[in-house]
């Protein structure tokens, strides 16, 4: 596979990833779930693969770049298989409102898992390194790439300012109920 396809693949991965986060987000926005301090981290992850991604779409396909996508994804899922634990004692209530009869971090801990396979395989695949065409400015960049890495980014940032909005500068509370920049103290 040409370096060209994959960075391709890499931006899609990037579209994929994005659509978890904007579900997530609107979740938390238009139905009123609040993301826990587990959640967070695990968008954090989500965020953290991307990184990753976003390299491999810029700057190139590097065995690193995979690299720290894939570490990213384990820790999420290890963040999401915390979370499982948690609830998974019978009488526990789970946390939210379940999506197709699972809740947000089981299906966090899947995603994980397939990516983390995903980009094993992806990465596995040595024509593309040796096709390296090197960093690709803006204006070189297809049309999908340019929309994923903008998409993507911004997907970030409006996650960030949320995520300070719930929780302020200090410490996310463990089941919040408002906003930190809502309340009264």
């Amino acid at each position: 596979m040409t370096n060209h396809k994959i960075r391709q693949l890499n931006a899609l991965g990037l579209i994929a990833i994005g659509l978890t986060l904007v579900y997530a987000f609107s979740d938390q926005l238009l139905h009123g779930e609040l993301p826990c301090p587990l959640c967070l981290l695990q968008r954090v992850a989500f965020a953290a693969v991307c990184i990753g991604l976003m390299l491999n779409v810029i700057v190139g396909p590097k065995p690193a770049h995979y690299g720290f996508s894939i570490i990213a994804a384990v820790a999420g899922a290890a963040f999401a298989l915390r979370q499982i634990s948690l609830h998974v004692i019978p009488g526990t209530p789970g946390y939210g409102a379940p999506f197709l009869g699972f809740h947000f971090y089981t299906w966090a801990f899947v995603l994980f898992t397939i990516i983390v396979i995903g980009l094993a395989l992806l990465s596995s695949l040595p024509a593309q390194y040796e096709d390296s065409q090197g960093p690709l400015s803006w204006k070189e960049l297809p049309a999908i790439s340019k929309t994923a890495v903008a998409a993507t980014l911004l997907l970030i940032a409006l996650n960030a300012m949320a995520a300070f909005a719930l929780c302020g500068p200090g410490v996310c509370p463990d089941d919040p109920a408002s906003y930190w920049l809502g309340r009264a103290e």
